[in-house]
């Protein structure tokens, strides 16, 4: 984790703490600037958006949804924002990349490429509008 500035609405943050998140998201969620949600720039990761980053570590593109752990489903690309890559990505915009502690004990970057906060991204979990 590293401090680049990050940016939440106000509504995911109340959610967001309400669930009582990991202690590395509660972290990020606490020096996070909170916005009202309809100031939210559309280059903005926040909850339920579809987003395309890059692993610089594989130097793999992936797409996938943020969501609430209760929608989270691997195989729609529905990620929970609990899990390493939400926590990781949540806050930022598209551009930005952070340095983000897994599990397995490695450090990846992970640099967001795009974002889609209407569904309209490619992964499964988010439905292409034309």
């Amino acid at each position: 984790m590293q401090d680049i500035n990050i940016i939440v609405s106000d509504i995911d943050f109340v959610r967001l703490m309400a669930i009582q998140p990991p202690p590395a998201l509660r972290a990020e969620l606490e020096r996070a600037i909170v916005i009202p949600t309809e100031s939210i720039q559309t280059d903005l990761v926040t909850m339920n958006s579809c987003v395309h980053y890059r692993d610089e570590k594989t130097g793999l593109d992936r797409d996938v949804k943020i969501v609430f752990p209760e929608d989270a489903d691997i195989s729609q690309g529905k990620v929970s924002v609990m899990a390493p890559v939400g926590a990781a990505l949540i806050g930022l915009s598209e551009g930005q990349a952070i340095d983000w502690d897994f599990p397995d004990g490695t450090v990846r970057r992970l640099t967001v490429i795009a974002v889609d906060q209407f569904g309209s991204g490619n992964a499964p979990g988010c439905t292409r509008q034309h």
